[in-house]
Parts: C-alpha cells; sequence; structure tokens
C-alpha cells in the first residue's frame, strides 16, 4: 500500500503562501488592506446613496527548502544538464511507474509527482513536455524577435503577453494538426521585466510596454504527430493581439449609463483595454470568455464608498499609470473604474472582431465564466467573485443558441449574454450550528451539505432592465454588483475563483482558494460551506442544481474537498482514505477531462512545496482519490488548465516571482536557463509512448 506523499518545508507566513511582490504586482496587496466586504448583508442601501449623491507592504521571506520529487523535470532549452539530471535521479522507480499506470481511475493512472521545490516543471514519469510559447515570442507579421534589453511598446504589441493565465485550445477546421490557442495575460511584473527599474519613477515607455503585455492573445499552434509537442505558428492570419489600449464595447443593459460614460466616451459604450483578465471559459459557439479580476489595483485617488467596496484605493496607484493616462486617475475620471471588472468575449476566428464586456453579466473581480446550456440551448454563466467574503454569481440568458456558421448567426450568439437574469448564491447547511466550531470538524452526519437559492438581482431584456434589489435601479445593480451582493443577504464565502460545470453529471464545482481571515477579529466566523476559521487552505463545493437543470433557482450542495495535509483531521477527500491521497492547498483554477475527471491548479500551496496541478475522481468507488500530475518552477503559479484525450496544457505564471527577486539577481533560471530572463510561458505535457493521458 503506497503511503501518502510526504510535506516538505514550511510555509510561508505571507498571508496565502504567496510572495510579498505576487501580492504587490497581481491583487495590490489585498491581503494587507481592510476586508471590502465590511457589510452585515443589509446596509447597502445608505452606501449606494451616498455615493451616487456625488458621483508598505509587508514583506516576508519566502522560506524554500529542497525535497526529492517523484518525477521528471525539464528545466528548459539551455538549462544546465546538471539540473535536469537530478530532477530525474529524484524520480520514482520503473516498478513504481508501472504499478501506478494501472491504479487510479480512468485518466488518473499515473505515478504521482511528490511535493517538490525544483526549478523546473516537474512532470510523471513517462511524460514528456516542452515549452509552446514565452512571454515575448512574436506572433504577428513584423513584430521582432524578443530582446528583453530593449523592448519598446510597440514590439511588445506584436508579441506573446506576460503572465499568462487562462488558456482555450480550440479546433481549426481545414487545417490538419493545427488549433487555436487562446490565453489571457493578467498583469504585468515590472521589477522582473525592466532591468534596473524604479517603481517610484516608471518611464512611459515602461508604461506603455506594460500596457501592451497585458489583455490577450491568439496564436495558432502545431503538434508533432509523433512526438505530441505543440509549437506556435507565427504571423498566421488568426493570430492577434489584444491590450490595455485595444477599443472593446459594453453591451448589455448598463452600456450608455450615465455611470459609464467618461470625457473621452460620452456615449458610455466604448472602453479602451481590458485589465488583470484571471480565469475564463469557452462558449458553445466558438467564442472565448475572459474574467477582469483585480482591476481595482490600477486606479488611483478615490475617496468613494462604492469604490471602497471594490479596494480602490485613495491615493497612488503601485504601477503610476494614473500619471501617464488620467483614466486611471479617479479624481478626474471617476466613471472609468467603473468601466471594468466584467466578463470579457473574444471572438479568435476572427481577427476584424470588436470584443465586448457584458455588463448583464455584473461587475466585481470575475474568476472564471463558465457556461452550461439549458435544455432548449440558453446559456448559464457561472463566475466567482476573488475576494475574501465575496459571492458567487450565476447568469441564465433568455435567449437561445442558434447553431449555423453565417454572419447573422454569429452575431445573434454573440448577444446571447446580453440579456437574461443576473443571481447571486445563498447557502444554508443542515447541521447545527454547534456542531461547526470552526476547526474543520465534520459534523454528525459526515458531511459538510446542505440547500442553497439563486437571488435575482436583475433582469435584463430587449426593452430595458428590471431590478429585483430594493433601493437600487438596473443599472446600480450591474455596475455595483457587490452591493446589490450585500443587500440581498448572499453568502460569505473564502475566495470564490474558478467555477466549472461537470460535462458528464452537471455537477458545477466551485474553488474556494482560502481565506485567512475567516474567523478573525470581527470578521464572518465559519459557517458550513465555509467550516474553518483562518482558513488557510482553501476547498471545493459541489453543486447540484435542482432536476439537474442549470436554469433552477435552487440547489443541493456538499464540500467534495478540503484541502490541507491529509494528515490534518480538518481535511476531506469526498470520503476517500487520506493517506491515498496528495497533499493539496489552495485550490484555483479548475478544468475536466474527457473521464469527467476534476483537474486543480493551486496558487500559494502553504504546504512547503510548489504550485501543481492535481486529478481527482469526482464519480465511482474512487471519488476523492486525488494525484498530484505535476509542479511549477520557484515562485510560479500554475494556470489555465487544458485537459485532452492525449495532451495537457499549463500556464505557468509570474515563475521566480520570489520577494527580492530583479532581472540581476533572478530567483529562477526557467525556462532557458542560467543568464536568461525569467519568463512566464505555456507548457504541454504528453504521455512519452503517444497514449492518452492517465488512461
Amino acid at each position: 500500500m503506497r503511503r501518502m506523499l510526504p510535506l516538505i518545508g514550511t510555509p510561508s507566513s505571507h498571508p496565502g503562501g504567496r510572495s510579498a511582490m505576487t501580492c504587490r504586482f497581481r491583487c495590490g496587496d489585498a491581503c494587507f488592506h481592510e476586508v471590502p466586504n465590511t457589510s452585515d448583508n443589509a446596509y447597502v442601501g445608505d452606501v449606494i446613496a451616498g455615493a451616487l449623491s456625488r458621483r508598505s507592504m509587508m514583506r516576508a521571506a519566502a522560506v524554500v527548502t529542497v525535497a526529492t520529487a517523484t518525477g521528471a523535470a525539464v528545466v528548459g532549452t539551455g538549462a544546465p544538464e546538471a539540473q535536469a539530471a537530478e530532477a530525474q535521479a529524484a524520480g520514482a522507480g520503473a516498478s513504481d511507474a508501472a504499478y501506478w499506470s494501472k491504479k487510479g481511475a480512468r485518466g488518473l493512472r499515473f505515478a504521482p509527482v511528490a511535493p517538490n521545490t525544483t526549478d523546473a516543471v516537474v512532470i510523471p514519469d513517462g511524460y514528456h513536455q516542452n515549452v509552446v510559447i514565452r512571454w515575448g515570442e512574436p506572433i504577428l507579421r513584423g513584430a521582432p524577435a524578443f530582446d528583453p534589453e530593449n523592448q519598446t511598446a510597440k514590439a511588445q504589441a506584436g508579441q506573446f503577453g506576460y503572465n499568462n493565465d487562462f488558456l482555450a485550445l480550440l479546433p481549426l477546421p481545414g487545417e490538419r494538426g493545427r488549433e487555436l490557442l487562446v490565453a489571457n495575460h493578467e498583469y504585468t511584473d515590472e521589477i522582473l521585466m525592466f532591468r534596473g527599474y524604479d517603481a517610484a519613477n516608471p518611464t512611459r515607455e515602461q508604461v506603455e510596454i506594460a500596457w501592451a503585455a497585458h489583455g490577450l492573445s491568439a496564436v495558432v499552434v502545431e503538434a508533432d504527430r509523433r512526438t505530441g509537442k505543440l509549437t506556435a505558428v507565427p504571423r498566421h492570419h488568426l493570430n492577434r493581439r489584444v491590450t490595455a489600449t485595444t477599443e472593446f464595447r459594453l453591451t448589455g443593459p448598463a452600456a450608455g449609463s450615465d455611470l459609464l460614460k467618461t470625457s473621452a466616451d460620452p456615449t458610455g459604450t466604448k472602453v479602451l483595454g481590458t485589465l488583470n483578465n484571471c480565469s475564463g471559459g469557452t462558449t458553445p459557439w466558438g467564442t472565448t470568455l475572459h474574467g477582469e479580476e483585480n482591476f481595482n489595483q490600477y486606479f488611483a485617488n478615490s475617496s468613494r464608498p462604492t469604490d471602497k467596496r471594490y479596494g480602490i484605493g485613495t491615493a497612488a496607484s503601485e504601477r503610476k499609470w494614473e500619471r501617464f493616462d488620467k483614466r486611471f486617475d479617479v479624481a478626474q475620471e471617476p466613471n472609468e473604474v467603473h468601466r471594468f471588472g466584467y466578463v470579457v468575449e473574444f471572438d479568435p476566428y476572427d481577427p476584424s472582431s470588436t470584443p465586448r464586456k457584458h455588463t448583464a453579466l455584473g461587475r466585481f473581480k470575475h474568476e472564471a465564466a463558465t457556461i452550461r446550456l439549458t435544455a432548449d440551448g440558453r446559456p448559464v454563466v457561472y463566475t466567482g467573485d476573488d475576494e475574501r467574503f465575496d459571492y458567487f454569481y450565476k447568469f441564465v440568458s433568455s435567449k437561445r443558441m442558434k447553431h449555423g456558421t453565417s454572419r447573422a448567426v454569429r452575431e445573434h450568439n454573440l448577444s446571447l449574454l446580453d440579456e437574461g437574469t443576473l443571481y447571486v448564491a445563498k447557502l444554508t447547511g443542515d447541521s447545527p450550528a454547534i456542531e461547526i466550531d470552526g476547526t474543520g470538524k465534520l459534523p454528525s452526519d459526515g458531511e459538510f451539505d446542505g440547500s442553497g437559492e439563486w437571488i435575482p438581482l436583475a433582469t435584463a431584456t430587449a426593452k430595458g432592465a428590471v431590478s429585483h434589489v430594493e433601493g437600487m435601479t438596473a443599472d446600480e445593480v450591474f455596475v455595483f454588483t457587490r452591493l446589490a451582493g450585500d443587500k440581498v443577504g448572499a453568502t460569505k464565502m473564502d475566495r470564490p475563483e474558478d467555477i466549472e460545470p461537470n460535462p458528464r453529471t452537471g455537477k458545477v464545482y466551485v474553488a474556494l482558494t482560502n481565506n485567512s481571515n475567516r474567523g478573525v477579529g470581527t470578521n464572518a466566523k465559519a459557517d458550513e460551506a465555509n467550516p474553518r476559521n483562518a482558513n488557510k487552505h482553501g476547498h471545493i463545493l459541489e453543486l447540484t442544481e435542482r432536476w439537474n437543470r442549470p436554469e433552477s433557482t435552487t440547489f443541493a450542495w456538499l464540500l467534495f474537498l478540503v484541502a490541507g495535509d491529509p494528515a490534518d483531521p480538518a481535511t476531506y477527500f469526498a470520503g476517500f482514505p487520506k493517506d491515498k491521497v496528495s497533499p493539496i492547498s489552495c485550490p484555483d483554477n479548475v478544468a475536466f477531462d474527457p473521464h469527467g475527471n476534476l483537474w486543480i491548479s493551486t496558487d500559494g500551496a502553504q504546504l512547503g512545496s510548489h504550485d501543481g496541478l492535481f486529478g481527482v475522481a469526482t464519480t465511482g468507488e474512487r471519488r476523492g482519490e486525488l494525484k498530484q500530475f505535476l509542479t511549477v518552477p520557484n515562485g510560479a503559479e500554475t494556470c489555465g488548465p487544458v485537459i485532452g484525450d492525449r495532451q495537457v496544457l499549463v500556464a505557468v505564471q509570474h515563475p521566480g516571482e520570489i520577494d527580492g527577486a530583479t532581472v540581476d539577481k533572478p530567483a529562477s533560471t526557467w525556462p532557458d536557463g542560467p543568464g536568461k530572463i525569467v519568463r512566464p510561458a505555456v507548457v504541454a505535457v504528453w504521455r512519452a509512448d503517444g497514449c492518452d493521458i492517465g488512461s
């Protein structure tokens, strides 16, 4: 019998397990600010009325330990052979790999990778990998090769962006062996991008390079049929970059509202750029969705209560963009910030299309936007608000998807997310309150579970929109959605991030990353849906919509997985024996494989190992069996997993982002080895024998 995979090292004391540098650049040090949701879910009317009447750093040492890793690591082109050999030598023996290849749920039959701190992407024995595309690689015609010492905004606008997060791999009919890869680019870390960067005095060129490094990339990729290797096809006619200065359309019920009008756009229907795109989703009609998450950190000088609820600061921003464009200065352009925080829809098959921001899906720190169709063809979109004590939502369209490829059909489908009803979730546990003591101890019925309801916030139609929230207009609901959730009593969750419906069962899975503030001071204490105070490891919620219909307004729920050290009594793996699972901490992005297994990428793991990608069975006798498939390099986060029959793709985000690191003093040599600048990148993994993943 296999023993539980060992833990290593000591977790960082920094909240969430991240480095202070990551918190600084990705979310504007959200952990160190007051929790934005201070509501008792009954006060919001006064806040809205008051707002509309007017219209540092804690640093922690990164704890890095060295441990053996079950698996094989490829450090990257140009990396020392000795380092790769060292990682390989730490792997399990061939007999162990052969044993595990026959054990586990279909799709999860591989030797699990052990926790480790190897500066590489470590994968199971019997698998190979390659870097598909890196930050700065040219994808558009005329774009130059990447030169880290001579970057320009014009060059970056034609090159793959920075800090890839969500990934989608779409079919490319008529081009055998090729697919269309779409990636979004969450944020920039100028300290790791520019040698000698002065955070107090960025140059205009550096700021414009950062604008160009945000956004989205579409790039055609080609598979080597013999090996499974994926390579980018530069200068293909479908390759495209969308940046922080690309024109977008605001669509849906709030488009044209006075709340969205600015001096540059008196119509309230056009906005430049998209910021801080995190996880997303694909649509059945062939587009991609991207959630604008920590948009607040790019804006400066606000004093409004509504902005405080969104974490928008009263002083200068970290990147100082307001010095170069007044739209980032709330004091000068008070409505510009209202034009960010939406779900973006991007049509990768039409390079001339204008991306859209869908106001009907609400404005908050969107993490993910995933779709399940009703029986009559209406899309239902699930999305989370990635903040401590915030909520998760769904939108039920009133329009049916049409099939076909004509322009009229495509335009109709692009309007599906503009009409329908936006809901927020309220959960109730079924155990006595005395049994939920904040330790994570299971209640007497053996599960954290209960019932829930979707509370309607507003409905948008072709003739207008109607608010279902007393004291708020429809425009206010769609622009100040967090405040609407406060007022109707939505359930405060532990950072709801990615949400995915299981394509085989219809059950919906919500990744809740962590919440170290749960039960601390005057903050909300543990409840059955968030059962641990000072929750540093997170959990995963499983929803079953009534009658298994996504348009239902009620659901049953249970905690499928409570993350952490399996030796800790506070952890739970759907009832599977805890001595037979991999340790996991801080679930973030999730995806499903063709067999219905849930794959989980982590962000800020607090068990002493690097972040990684895990697969877990959701049905059958092995339900809850969790195995680690890979880990990422020093300082990196695992993002955007795409799980196919014969290939796994991951976005390796912010490698080397460790406190004190700079271009001259890198904390990682990935992906290209010593002497090369650290670069976020996309990695493909496949079985060496060409067979299906985990089968």
